[in-house]
C-alpha cells in the first residue's frame, strides 16, 4: 500500500496576504491573486466565516472510511503488476537461445527479454519503465491540476472521474488472457496505477475540510472562541481529532487489504489450475472497491472551496502557485528542506516497493496465491502498527511531530 502526498494549499488569512509576502523581483506581486483565500476568518485558528460548512454526520464519516477500505491498492498496485509481468515473461524469450525460445525452458539462462524500440529489453526493465512513466505522468497531473482541487467543487468531481477510470481499467483486465496481450496489460496497468495514485491524492485533499467539521472539532472550537480553553489546549485537541480520523481511515485501508486478500482466497484456492483464476481475482478485488467506495459520492456533503480567481484557468493556476512558492524559498528554508526530504523518502519507498514486487514475482513464478499470502502478512503487521501507534499517542497525548 503506497501513500501519495496530499495536494492541499495553505490557507493564508487576508491580513497576512499582502505584497510583502512576495519580494525579491523587479516588482512586487500579490499572492491573493493565486491563493485560494477569499473569505474572512473568525479567529486565529483559521475557520472560514464566509459560509457555514455542514457538520460531518455518521453516514458521511463512515462512507469516508469505507472508500479508503476499498481503495487499498491490492488490484492496481499488486495484482495488476503481477499479471502484466506474468504475460510479459510468457511473451519474452531467452536472449542466449534466441527468439522463439521459452524463458521457462529447462536450459534457460535465467534472463528474459522482450522486443523493445528496435532492440530488446529485459522484462524487469520494462516493468520499471512502466512505473517510471506512470510516476512522471502523476507528477504532471498533480502539479497541473492538483491545486485546482481547492477551488469550488472541482476536486469532488475530479475524484469521481478518476475513480471511475481506475475501476474501468481494472475490469478491462478480464481481457488479458494471452501472452501476446502484454502490451495491453502494460497500458492497463499504467492507467490503473496512475488513476489509483490520483485517487489517493484527491481523496486525501478532502480530509482537512472533513476533520475540521466533526462535532468534536466544532465543540473545541466553540470552547476556544468562548474563552473556556486556551489556544494550546484547542490546538492539541484538534490535532488529536485529526489523528483519530486519519488513524481510523488508515486502519480501514489495512482491514480492506486483509479482507480483499481473504475473499480472493475463495477464488484462488479452488480455481488454482484455472488459467483465468488471476483475472477473476482482479475482478473480485475491483468489485469490492466499487461496492464500498460508491457511498462516499452519495453521502459526501457539499463543502466547496472558494471560486477560481477571475481570469484564471484550472490548467494554469497550479503552475502559478508553484512559481510563487519557489520565489519564497529564502523565507521558507525548512519548508523546502522538508519537501525535498519527503520527495526522497516517497521516491525511495515507491521504487523499493516496485523492486520487491518484481523480485517477489520472479521468486514465486507470478503466483497470485503466494502473493496473497505475503500480502496478508504485510497487511496484518501494518494494521497492528497503526493501532499500536495510535494507542501510544492517545495515552500519552504526544503531538504529531513527536510521533
Amino acid at each position: 500500500m503506497v501513500e501519495f502526498p496530499p495536494t492541499t494549499s495553505t490557507k493564508v488569512p487576508p491580513e497576512e496576504s499582502s505584497t510583502e509576502l512576495v519580494k525579491g523581483s523587479d516588482k512586487e506581486v500579490s499572492v491573493e491573486e493565486f491563493l485560494p483565500v477569499v473569505e474572512p476568518f473568525t479567529s486565529a485558528i483559521g475557520f472560514p466565516a464566509g459560509r457555514q460548512e455542514p457538520v460531518v454526520n455518521r453516514r458521511e464519516l463512515w462512507s469516508y472510511y469505507l472508500y479508503y477500505n476499498g481503495d487499498n491498492g491490492v488490484g492496481p498496485m499488486n495484482y495488476a503488476m503481477t499479471l502484466f509481468q506474468s504475460l510479459a515473461f510468457a511473451a519474452g524469450y531467452d536472449p542466449v537461445n534466441g527468439p522463439g525460445s521459452s524463458c521457462n525452458a529447462d536450459n534457460a539462462s535465467g534472463r528474459c527479454v522482450l522486443p523493445w524500440a528496435g532492440g530488446t529489453k529485459t522484462v524487469s526493465s520494462v516493468v520499471l519503465v512502466a512505473n517510471g512513466v506512470s510516476f512522471a505522468v502523476m507528477t504532471l497531473i498533480f502539479t497541473t491540476i492538483g491545486s485546482a482541487a481547492d477551488y469550488g467543487t472541482f476536486g469532488r468531481w475530479l475524484l469521481f472521474v478518476i475513480t471511475v477510470i481506475c475501476w474501468a481499467a481494472q475490469y478491462s483486465t478480464m481481457s488479458l488472457t494471452e501472452p501476446s496481450r502484454w502490451g495491453v496489460a502494460m497500458a492497463l496497468y499504467m492507467i490503473g496505477f496512475i488513476s489509483y495514485g490520483a485517487t489517493l491524492v484527491f481523496f486525501a485533499a478532502a480530509f482537512p475540510r472533513l476533520a475540521r467539521n466533526t462535532a468534536r472539532a466544532r465543540e473545541f472550537r466553540r470552547k476556544y472562541e468562548s474563552g473556556e480553553i486556551s489556544k494550546e489546549e484547542h490546538d492539541l485537541e484538534e490535532s488529536l481529532e485529526k489523528n483519530r480520523i486519519s488513524n481510523i481511515s488508515t486502519t480501514h485501508s489495512n482491514i480492506g487489504y486483509i479482507g480483499t486478500l481473504c475473499i480472493n482466497l475463495s477464488v484462488l484456492i479452488p480455481l488454482k489450475n484455472n488459467p483465468k483464476s488471476d483475472n477473476y481475482a482482479l475482478i473480485l478485488t475491483n468489485t469490492y472497491w466499487v461496492i464500498l467506495g460508491i457511498w462516499w459520492f452519495i453521502f459526501q456533503q457539499p463543502r466547496p472551496g472558494p471560486p477560481l480567481p477571475k481570469g484564471e484557468s484550472y490548467l494554469t493556476i497550479g503552475w502559478k502557485q508553484i512559481w510563487l512558492a519557489i520565489k519564497q524559498y529564502k523565507k521558507l528554508p525548512y519548508t523546502f528542506v522538508y519537501l525535498f526530504a519527503f520527495f526522497l523518502l516517497a521516491d525511495g519507498l515507491n521504487t523499493t516497493g516496485t523492486l520487491i514486487g518484481i523480485c517477489q514475482n520472479d521468486k514465486f513464478s507470478f503466483s497470485f496465491l503466494q502473493n496473497t499470502y505475503l500480502g496478508l502478512a504485510q497487511a496484518i503487521t501494518s494494521t497492528m502498527a497503526t493501532l499500536g501507534y495510535w494507542y501510544i499517542q492517545r495515552h500519552w497525548k504526544f503531538s504529531t511531530k513527536t510521533m
